[in-house]
């Protein structure tokens, strides 16, 4: 139960971080952290982890596919963080939620 409470609070750390690093740093930014790619990336990532949260929140049997699939959006999400510069910690915190939903969904 401490892992996925772990993980629940990792998940929900990142689904705000990457709502609030698009909104306060990447639209006011401009260039690449404008880019379709990236923001959709960002939008997946905080999306994903907020429905993997959800689903261990509620006890689903399923948390661990959502989980699995948070790990590998995340992952993707911390590389487009580094590619356009700037956001290391948006990127580390994804990459400790993937690290997270990765023992979760094993």
């Amino acid at each position: 139960m401490q892992d996925m409470q772990s993980c629940i609070d990792s998940c929900l750390r990142c689904h705000a971080v990457c709502l609030q690093e698009l909104t306060q740093r990447c639209l006011t930014m401009g260039g690449k952290h404008v880019e379709q790619r990236h923001v959709v990336l960002m939008l997946d990532c905080a999306e994903i982890c907020q429905t993997a949260a959800n689903f261990m929140l509620r006890g689903s049997a399923q948390h661990k596919l959502t989980c699995r699939v948070c790990a590998e959006v995340c992952e993707a999400c911390a590389q487009t963080c580094e590619q356009v510069g700037g956001m290391d910690e948006c990127a580390r915190i994804c990459r400790d939620c993937a690290e997270s939903c990765r023992r979760m969904a094993a």
